[in-house]
């Protein structure tokens, strides 16, 4: 196997639902139990640090989102490992979790290098896809046709950043498709025009869909309670 094939971070992206129970606590056990919480998530290991985001004003099925990329996959048991032992944990359901690898495309003309999420952009906007099964049936030059139609429209949207990882074989999607923008808005305008190119047909699924927004784990903590 090309050692190229093995260079690609993994990514995992826990989305996390806070029971209504928790709002209930006294308040200083609450401001505990959140100082307690953003303590790990700030003290996880430098090498694979994690990325907070809020979406409680965004989705009513989560809170909030923990995004980490790493070399080696026992860095998310271990981030597991120690977000369970918190006193916040009794209190969190985990309702979505993606599971991918970072690697380039192997479509011509498809941006640069791929890389790990930046902190200058506001928004995250994620989700899973799965591409029909006609779709591995075309020839490479029938897909690289369409996706230069993918991509002739990204270039059009230079401010959107797009940030796609592959999961196949690791997780039930194929792919989780992100995007960095300042603003959403323009991102619906961009989603409007991929609607209406062919290689759409091809798309079995691509829900549910997250907009998240960049918040340090404080304020995404402060946003539920």
């Amino acid at each position: 196997m090309s050692p190229s094939l093995l260079e690609g971070e993994y990514s995992k992206l826990n989305f996390y639902k806070l029971d209504k129970r928790w709002r209930r606590l006294p308040e200083d056990e609450k401001r505990a139990s959140k100082k307690e919480f953003a303590s790990v998530v700030a003290e996880m290991d430098p090498e694979a640090p994690v990325t907070t985001y809020g979406l409680a004003g965004t989705r009513g099925d989560c809170d909030i989102m923990l995004a980490q990329s790493s070399m080696g996959m026992d860095t998310f048991d271990e981030t597991a490992r120690r977000i369970n032992q918190t006193h916040m944990a009794g209190y969190l359901d985990q309702p979505y979790s993606y599971l991918a690898v970072r690697r380039k495309t192997q479509y011509k003309h498809g941006g640069a290098e791929p890389e790990g999420l930046k902190d200058e952009y506001k928004y995250f906007i994620v989700y899973p896809m799965v591409k029909k099964r006609e779709w591995y049936q075309l020839d490479q030059e029938a897909r690289q046709k369409m996706m230069g139609d993918h991509f002739k429209i990204g270039h059009k949207y230079p401010s959107i950043k797009i940030n796609t990882t592959y999961s196949f074989g690791l997780d039930d999607q194929e792919f989780v498709v992100g995007f960095e923008t300042d603003e959403p808005r323009e991102f619906v305008s961009l989603v409007m025009e991929l609607r209406e190119i062919p290689g759409g047909f091809y798309t079995e699924s691509e829900t549910p869909i997250f907009a998240c927004v960049r918040k340090s784990i404080e304020e995404a903590l402060d946003a539920i309670g």
